[in-house]
């Protein structure tokens, strides 16, 4: 924290008391990510992620053209909604640019997205280079669009990111259904005789409004992230369409009020930049930590399945060399037999007992209890089930079966074991060997 920020000024940013201007700019800033929240997500749905980077981009010699425009003309240059219309025109542009390179050539969309955002961005900035040095009364500020400039928004510029959030919350509102269909299935919409193409132009406008929108508050550079982050965070949490626009309006929203405040906490941070990093601290958040999507969900699954198939090892092989009991250095060995770290010793014995599966022995051993022993049998069956289909049916040679065998005997279900029982019925002479009798031959 800065060191002349005291916690009470914090938490005065915080409560939008710290100020008229600090208070519009994060008002400013979360209605913004509102919005891009919300649109984002059908962005996201549809695959239109990379089109808003290229939209962003197109803008910028749209800004050019318009402040060159309005000094011809004898109007203010820098006017604000004159730098918007042309960047939302140019933008449009670059969309349908992009559109007629896809449909008239052989190219795929990413390549012409590469193309036009490339282009169009190179022309933005030869055109600011040249209002820079033949043009330059009136042109400070003209980069500001490219990084953002979060500190020059007024009130108008609050209630212009009003507007255009209660648009993107509306919108889909009204064409939930319609905006859904195409974006989870396109082929069924346009076969069923639903207007796809203008379906897509809602949402290529949406894209394109909130674009425009946050030019000044976090650069077209930027922006794009605003469009990205909030509805790929949201969705490591839900697979419902509605609780995906909930949680992405608030992630974006969230990711703008608290962007903004930090900036203003700590001077000479550029909000846009923070803005974008918060986002970022959200999407790490969720994928790190969403309960079924989440990074440390699928570790612990992971883990849980190890778990599951060493216990499923340990019984099966208990039951083949017709074992109850085992000593705490015996059942040290065998995990270490069947190929498993010996630090899977005690882990593997607590969640024998916990599934009743055994019974823990003093001195670190263990006993098979009557569900141990059913257990054992089951998946005992299920490996000769097994191995007798992949010699029979897919011609792998006998001492090639194993390893795949113990990858899929603890999942096998109940329909598909009993016609692997009844196939091995019919053909006894092909009936397999336990896995430890091939062992003992061995």
């Amino acid at each position: 924290m800065n060191p002349g920020t005291s916690i009470t000024e914090v938490l005065e940013i915080l409560t939008f008391r710290s100020g008229f201007n600090t208070t519009v700019v994060i008002g400013g800033t979360a209605l913004l990510g509102l919005a891009a929240g919300v649109v984002g997500v059908f962005a996201l749905l549809r695959k239109r992620s990379l089109l808003a980077d290229a939209v962003s981009h197109a803008t910028l010699p749209g800004i050019a053209i318009a402040f060159l425009t309005a000094g011809l003309l004898g109007m203010e240059p820098r006017s604000l909604p004159v730098l918007l219309l042309g960047a939302a025109i140019s933008g449009l542009a670059g969309t349908g640019a992009i559109h007629l390179i896809v449909h008239h050539s052989r190219l795929r969309e990413d390549a012409a997205i590469g193309i036009v955002l490339s282009v169009f961005f190179g022309l933005g900035i030869v055109l600011l280079s040249y209002i820079q040095s033949e043009a330059a009364t009136g042109s400070a500020g003209l980069n500001a669009f490219i990084y953002g400039q979060a500190a020059t928004m007024r009130t108008a510029d609050v209630l212009l990111m009003g507007a255009i959030a209660a648009v993107s919350i509306a919108l889909p509102a009204v064409l939930h259904k319609e905006l859904a269909l195409v974006c989870f299935n396109a082929d069924f919409a346009r076969v069923d005789g639903w207007p796809v193409a203008r379906l897509d132009l809602v949402i290529v406008a949406l894209i394109v409004l909130v674009t425009v929108a946050g030019l000044q508050a976090v650069g077209l550079l930027m922006v794009v992230a605003l469009l990205i982050i909030p509805p790929a965070a949201a969705r490591f949490w839900t697979e419902r369409l509605w609780v995906l626009l909930v949680l992405s309006g608030f992630v974006g929203a969230a990711s703008g009020y608290a962007g903004a405040a930090i900036s203003a906490a700590f001077p000479n941070r550029p909000a846009g930049a923070v803005i974008v990093l918060t986002a970022g601290f959200f999407f790490a958040v969720s994928m790190f930590a969403a309960p079924r999507r989440g990074i440390a969900a699928a570790l612990i699954r992971r883990a849980r399945l190890r778990l599951r198939i060493v216990c499923d090892h340990v019984v099966e092989a208990m039951h083949d060399a017709g074992v109850d009991e085992l000593a705490r250095t015996d059942f040290a060995d065998l995990i270490g037999n069947l190929g498993w770290s010996p630090r899977l010793v005690a882990p593997v014995r607590l969640v024998l007992a916990q599934q009743r599966l055994a019974r823990p022995r003093p001195g670190g051993g263990l006993s098979l209890t009557e569900a141990g022993r059913a257990r054992g049998r089951r998946v005992s069956r299920n490996h000769a089930l097994w191995t007798r289909y992949l010699i029979t049916h897919a011609d792998i040679a006998p001492s090639h079966v194993d390893w795949s065998v113990d990858q899929v005997e603890h999942a096998l279900s109940a329909e598909l074991i009993a016609r692997l029982e009844a196939d091995l019925a019919a053909n006894p002479a092909a009936r397999p060997e336990p896995r430890a009798a091939k062992k003992a031959s061995a």
